[in-house]
């Protein structure tokens, strides 16, 4: 075994051993994978193998089409091994009208992918698959390029790939220790000896929790057990064979909560029971390797019999095999794959419960992250960091339970899951409760999404919510008069020292404010050129600023900060986000309730758009800024955390005889579209350059360095997408959010990235990246299966001079009547 490596790889699953594989395709041969049993070892074995497009987010889909590729095609043809994939073919069938909703909104984003996904009638389903009855069910969702692997073939043919590049694999070598050396470079004590290394990556699967520990990490995952039976000879399957037909493709029932699919002449079944059954939630046995757990069939039968009404030929089959073992979830269940908050050059490819599934495309991924200096795609949904502190034992544990019952769960827009919460809170939440406030969680935060009228209810749909209304009245209120809102979510950074100016000069495409007390927008670069983060910077001094980002953002944000700070001297970076409360006061009558809470002095002379003071609102210390992400005059009030109830509650004393309402999140969403603000991780992202995401005039390139400068001008013109503002048609009952196709000429040309109506000016708003080369004109936007015309608008579809932020426009009280 080699004792000096670029990159050691712990766990020779799938994924480790497609990272291992992809690294060694872009050239990093000087490379090795340790394993402390045999590869597949854990739950890559045991898997069903079974491959699927279907995903909710680009990235995710695309990494799934990758394993794909990979499996079906790749491999075998540069190694001469086999895989053993079965282009099957897979259906979702349904009897719920939310479900076709989801099919169609996956089959938009599908279509812009580059991946075919059909939608069937019962008749269409019966066709494709004659052994199932269709009774109750409306319709389907026909994925015809996926299948099923075999698990052990594919891996190996994965490491064999490596191995003829150079890569090394080491079975049977336990990971006893791993330690950061003083030159920055990592050792692993291995059983067979000690490995230093530029990388190391935690690709261990079911052990990831403790080679976790060994790195200084508490990874929030639990490995919860999952049972499939596989059956002996079914005849009408056999039948079928002797006849030359086609395999069947592989069936899901997500109401019913159980998948199907063909193994030679009979079945595998595999159910997700709502009651699902953690394991080993604080260590895996240390004997434990390739073992399986006794079957536990009276845990899952019931779904078995659901699947056996809908393909009666199942119920013919006896038991051949039943494999129950465990596998990986996370709070989301999406994995985690990218960097180790807090630690450089450390990397984590785990926490999948579809590692065979998303294996192949993880580890394409991850290889391009290590090897680019950035991620390849859009990583928010599957990059570690996404959790934070919060995420304790009860927290995963909650949330892995939750999130296996609802494997197949509809995926619904602005959907809130409960499990785990609270988890950090103000102390204003029981005030805002008995205002109705209807609470969401952001990164463990509780707040405001909307507040309810009249005991106003708003089941989860994809179509026009319930809280349509009551979201109106908040935004025609903060339009005509004075609204609140507790922003306390986001993440909130102090940059000190004698270094933190020539720090700040360097953070990002634009240069952070000159002057003492003013405010300035700044968006720090991948070395691609993408947006990596969006900054609100207040400078406080000379040597001090302030910083605030996307609640999503905090650990993803602070590494961003401590790693590049990290080559200047004396620059100091301290996360406050849970030390202070922000509460938002925001419309035209905002400055005359401060007034009588606050003896500064507010006129736009004193305290003009876009500068920052400190001084006294309700007797408390607070740091005002003038900023408003609704687009009207306003103030965030920043103060200590444990203060933050008292101002909440004098504010709202305050605001009664301006008629001050509470507004939410959904709310501020919906006004900063009409002003065609962006939002970090929605429509800025790593893909995409701030000129393509048209904020050209927050890049000040010249004489100065910072990240990315040299790729983001190199990027200028040369196949770049554009942002357009779209005004979409109307039709009373669709709204856009994302994921949605732009068409033009019956092809896909863009993506909507953000959407919502805007109650302010009557139109129901999205924005939408468009592809190289695409004039807006003709534009279409699918949403659920329609196309609806849409419009770009050439300006801020609200208040385009920004007269009202600059607090020139007088108040006008508008009277709520619902729609």
């Amino acid at each position: 075994m080699r004792q000096h490596a670029r990159v050691v790889v712990i766990g020779g699953g799938a994924m480790g051993v497609s990272l291992l594989y992809h690294l060694a395709k872009r050239g990093w041969s000087d490379i090795v994978l340790v394993e402390k049993h045999e590869l597949t070892a854990g739950s890559t074995w045991h898997a069903a193998g079974l491959c699927t497009h279907f995903a909710h987010n680009a990235t995710i889909m695309e990494m799934r089409a990758h394993s794909v590729r990979l499996y079906r095609e790749i491999l075998t043809a540069e190694t001469g091994l086999p895989t053993g994939f079965h282009a099957s073919g897979a259906l979702r069938i349904t009897r719920s009208p939310d479900r076709m909703d989801e099919f169609r909104h996956v089959q938009g984003l599908g279509r812009f992918v580059g991946h075919d996904f059909h939608i069937l009638s019962p008749g269409e389903l019966k066709e494709i698959y004659p052994l199932c009855l269709t009774e109750g069910i409306i319709g389907a969702i026909y994925e015809p390029n996926d299948g099923h692997v075999d698990p052990t073939l594919a891996t190996n043919a994965m490491a064999a790939g490596a191995r003829s590049r150079g890569a090394e694999i080491v079975r049977h070598n336990a990971v006893l220790a791993i330690e950061r050396k003083a030159s920055g470079e990592w050792l692993v004590r291995t059983a067979q000896g000690d490995i230093t290394a530029e990388h190391v990556v935690n690709a261990a699967g079911t052990w990831c929790r403790e080679i976790g520990a060994m790195m200084g990490l508490d990874l929030p995952v639990v490995p919860m057990l999952h049972q499939y039976v596989v059956t002996d000879t079914v005849s009408e399957i056999a039948d079928r064979i002797a006849a030359g037909a086609k395999e069947l493709p592989i069936i899901r029932d997500p109401e019913e909560s159980w998948y199907l699919r063909q193994e030679r002449d009979g079945y595998i079944v595999g159910p997700y029971e709502r009651a699902a059954q953690p394991w080993a939630v604080d260590g895996v046995p240390p004997q434990f390797g390739m073992e399986l757990l006794p079957p536990d069939l009276d845990r899952v039968e019931h779904i078995i019999a659901l699947a056996m009404e809908r393909v009666p030929a199942l119920a013919n089959a006896g038991i051949k095999t039943v494999v129950n073992g465990p596998i990986t979830f996370t709070p989301d269940a999406n994995p985690l794959v990218g960097p180790a908050f807090g630690l450089a050059n450390a990397w984590l490819l785990t926490g999948s419960s579809m590692g065979v599934m998303e294996g192949g495309g993880a580890g394409s991924f991850l290889a391009d992250w290590i090897v680019d200096g950035a991620p390849p795609r859009d990583a928010l949904a599957i990059d570690p960091r996404r959790f934070g502190n919060y995420a304790d034992r009860d927290y995963r544990l909650d949330k892995a339970v939750e999130g296996f019952g609802l494997q197949f769960g509809i995926h619904y827009p602005n959907e809130e899951r409960e499990a785990g919460r609270p988890r950090r809170t103000t102390p204003a939440l029981e005030m805002q409760k008995s205002q109705d406030a209807v609470l969401g969680a952001a990164y463990g935060w509780e707040r405001p999404n909307w507040f309810a009228v009249d005991g106003a209810d708003a089941p989860l749909t994809f179509r026009r919510p319930g809280w349509f209304d009551a979201v109106r009245g908040e935004c025609l209120a903060v339009r005509g008069g004075v609204g609140a809102i507790d922003l306390s979510a986001f993440s909130k950074f102090e940059v000190g020292g004698a270094g933190a100016s020539a720090f700040m000069a360097s953070l990002g495409a634009n240069r952070p404010p000159a002057r003492q007390g003013r405010i300035g927008l700044v968006h720090a670069l991948t070395l691609k050129g993408g947006v990596a983060s969006e900054f609100t910077v207040t400078r406080l001094n000379d040597d001090w600023f302030y910083l605030t980002s996307a609640a999503l953002a905090e650990r993803h944000d602070e590494d961003l900060l401590r790693s590049r700070a990290a080559a200047f001297a004396d620059v100091t970076i301290e996360n406050v986000t849970e030390r202070r409360g922000v509460l938002g006061i925001m419309g035209p009558r905002a400055r005359d309730l401060l007034e009588t809470v606050s003896e500064a002095d507010l006129s736009n002379s004193a305290f003009p758009w876009l500068s920052a003071q400190i001084m006294r609102v309700a007797g408390i210390k607070t740091a005002a800024l003038r900023v408003s992400y609704a687009g009207e005059l306003g103030w965030e009030l920043h103060v200590q955390l444990a203060q933050f109830g008292k101002l909440y509650d004098a504010i709202t004393r305050a605001g009664r005889r301006f008629d001050l309402r509470p507004f939410g999140i959904y709310a501020l969403n919906a006004m900063r579209l009409e002003k065609g603000y962006r939002a970090w991780g929605a429509d800025l992202t790593t893909e995409r350059t701030p000129i393509e995401a048209g904020l050209g005039a927050l890049v000040k390139a010249d004489g100065r360095a910072f990240v990315g400068r040299e790729a983001l001008l190199e990027r200028i013109g040369k196949g770049s997408w554009t942002m357009a503002l779209l005004d979409i048609d109307d039709d009373g009952e669709r709204l856009p959010f994302y994921a949605h196709a732009v068409m033009q000429a019956g092809r896909p040309v863009g993506i909507v990235t953000s959407g919502a109506h805007g109650f302010r000016t009557g139109k129901t708003l999205a924005l939408a990246y468009l592809r190289p080369g695409i004039s807006p004109e003709g534009l279409t936007v699918s949403i659920l299966g329609k196309e609806l015309v849409a419009r770009e608008l050439r300006e801020a579809a609200y208040d385009p001079g920004n007269l009202r932020l600059r607090g020139v426009h007088a108040a006008e009280p508008v009277a709520f009547t619902p729609a």
